[in-house]
């Protein structure tokens, strides 16, 4: 069923440096061409150095078996953007097939006979993704080059591929299909309304295919695509508001999905498309199950259960209902599942101690073998530290916890610093992977970093990732940020004077209204890829993705609606901004406008604040390319010890 699914200080003091002549150009870091850095400092080529081990750490990720030699594809990178690389066998080479300038994580062998690689690609984090297919180390175009397309299923037998495109006016997410060995096939099936649309799986005779299109978090609606006529049949009543995860075909027709329908959680199962009863599956779980795979021989169901944010994989026999728990992985996080057809089940690991690598299960013994061993520049990630789980009431009584990294109290006592970083989504979750660059603030420069997860957030139910929805509850979330900075203020190992807060996205949106509501508690603020007006974002993020988020945030056509969104956002009540902010964008973000940091950035610089500015004109919703993200992480080295240590 698998198809395509920053922090740290300096060590010696800035300031009296930053105050003398300017550095000299040997003692500059260079910064990437493709970076317009506005009121940013030069980065001092000593932090570099200093800093370089935390640099060179990297990840491998699984992206699928070749089922004829039995290899793995993983992304991993050794230059500046991830590409995919094949490994023959466990702790074997990493063969590059990609050589794109541009980052390169999704790609797929075609069933049975692997004679033909398909890839999504897309130019500078445009997010306007094009299939290509793979030969000789080239990229063959399959698409049109222009609209966004996404690769969505392969047909059992490989003669078929589905996906979805908005070639036809730029906004609705159209189903395609065609086979990829000759791009003429291609055939539009169904004209749809909307960019939440996408095809789960092709049944086996190749007669339909199980469509679901996405409405919110809470509502996902599946539908029948004859693959012939075209017609949509909706599965289910479509009135209720009911999420279904991953859909897949059993060998013998069964549909096997994921459903909250009668629970708080996603819940594995068994999908009657004539009726649309879902019938859970296996034990009930207190979690959701994040994703799954069903072995090509029907045998067994490999799925993963997030406890918290920790992963567990379980094998389910569909027969007797028997589960078994794979205890052999460590806590940390699991991606990517998906069982070779002959039957070791592929996927991604990482942990606090673990950069991302790729590792295989036996389904008979459940026997862990790893793939690959990612370089961390050097250092025994052994000694990094373990997060701890940290649970407070907010405003409401509500319960909202987080994980915390404390620095090593032995190497450096007394009250330490902390940075919160709140993810984006608001549909995300923050779970205790590995640190990467962070570890420098953490193991270098005694940096507590804590990682909140506000209602709002995925992983907990239904009930709490919609406690935030629309323009009238959304400044809840900003206040379960306050309820754990007051929870901090009181730990004797942190230092209330020295707080500040990070965050990208939807984080970006809780970085500067954190940088408003709790101004008197935080000493700086570092937004990311950031919503600074709602209604403007909502007027000029892409058109395929704009009616998906009037769903979380509100509908700005709403006269009522458009009046709130405007009174909660940053930009309303920027002048209340007195702390320093650093503003990181990337030029090309389909997401969040560009033109969202600019109009923050000119009316704090207006109000005589402090906003650094620093672009990626070859970057989208976040960094991508290694030296750009190198260069950014310097800059926040430079800012945080700057206006938090300092």
């Amino acid at each position: 069923m698998r198809y395509l699914a920053v922090l740290a200080a300096l060590a010696l003091p800035l300031a009296p440096a930053l105050a003398q002549e300017a550095p000299k150009p040997a003692d500059v870091a260079p910064k990437p061409a493709a970076l317009t850095a506005d009121g940013v400092p030069e980065i001092p080529a000593e932090l570099a150095a200093a800093t370089r081990p935390y640099m060179e750490n990297r990840g491998a990720g699984f992206v699928g078996w070749n089922p004829v030699d039995k290899s793995m594809l993983i992304s991993t990178r050794f230059g500046n953007t991830n590409q995919i690389h094949r490994v023959a066998f466990p702790m074997g080479a990493r063969q590059q097939l990609t050589f794109e300038a541009e980052p390169v994580g999704a790609a797929i062998w075609s069933p049975k006979s692997a004679d033909i690689m398909l890839v999504q690609k897309d130019v500078g984090g445009n997010e306007f993704y094009q299939i290509y297919a793979m030969k000789d180390g080239r990229l063959d175009l399959l698409t049109d080059g222009k609209s966004r397309n996404g690769l969505n299923a392969w047909s059992k037998d490989g003669s078929l591929v589905a996906y979805t495109s908005t070639r036809r006016n730029g906004r609705d997410n159209d189903i395609y299909v065609m086979d990829p060995r000759d791009p003429k096939t291609t055939r539009m099936v169904a004209q749809v309304d909307g960019g939440g649309w996408g095809v789960s799986d092709i049944a086996p005779d190749k007669s339909w295919a199980l469509v679901a299109k996405y409405v919110s978090v809470q509502k996902v609606d599946l539908f029948r695509l004859d693959l012939a006529s075209g017609k949509l049949t909706p599965i289910g009543d479509h009135s209720k508001s009911i999420a279904y995860g991953g859909g897949a075909f059993a060998p013998d027709g069964t549909i096997w999905g994921t459903s909250d329908e009668g629970s708080d959680f996603q819940r594995l199962g068994t999908l009657d498309p004539a009726t649309g009863k879902f019938t859970p599956k296996g034990p009930a779980e207190k979690w959701d199950v994040d994703t799954f795979d069903i072995a090509d021989d029907g045998s067994f169901i490999a799925y993963v259960v997030n406890e918290a944010g920790m992963a567990k994989l379980r094998l389910l026999d569909p027969k007797t209902g028997a589960v078994r728990t794979v205890e052999k992985l460590p806590a940390g996080i699991i991606g990517g599942v998906d069982i070779a057809p002959w039957g070791d089940i592929g996927l991604s690991f990482t942990s606090a101690r673990s950069a991302a690598d790729a590792y295989s299960v036996n389904p008979q013994t459940l026997e862990v073998t790893r793939w690959t061993q990612s370089e961390t520049g050097g250092l025994d990630v052994t000694k990094n530290v373990e997060p701890e789980l940290v649970k407070v009431k907010s405003f409401d009584g509500l319960e909202v916890s987080g994980f915390l990294y404390r620095p090593d109290p032995a190497k450096f006592p007394g009250k330490r610093p902390m940075i919160m970083n709140v993810h984006g989504g608001p549909e995300g979750q923050s779970r205790p992977g590995f640190m990467g660059r962070t570890n420098y603030l953490l193991n270098e420069m005694g940096i507590a970093v804590f990682y909140p997860n506000v209602r709002g957030s995925t992983g907990y139910g239904k009930t709490f990732v919609s406690l935030d929805n629309g323009p009238f509850k959304r400044e809840d979330s900003v206040k379960d940020m306050g309820a754990f900075l007051d929870h901090f203020a009181k730990d004797k190992t942190l230092d209330p004077a020295r707080f500040a807060l990070t965050g990208g996205s939807y984080g970006g949106y809780m970085c500067y209204a954190a940088a408003i509501h709790y101004s008197d508690k935080l000493r700086a603020n570092l937004c990311v890829v950031a919503i600074s007006n709602f209604v403007t974002f909502l007027e000029n993020t892409q058109d395929y993705r704009r009616d998906l988020r009037r769903v979380e945030y509100g509908d700005e056509r709403v006269p009522e609606q458009r009046a709130k969104l405007m009174e909660i956002s940053p930009l309303t009540r920027v002048s209340e901004i007195k702390k320093p902010l650093f503003i990181v964008t990337g030029a090309n973000d389909p997401r969040v406008p560009a033109s969202e940091a600019d109009q923050i950035v000119a009316a704090v610089r207006k109000n005589g604040g402090t906003a650094w500015h620093l672009v990626g004109t070859n970057e989208g919703h976040g960094f991508a390319k290694k030296e750009n993200v190198d260069y950014n992480f310097w800059a926040s080295l430079v800012f945080w010890k700057q206006y938090l240590l300092n």
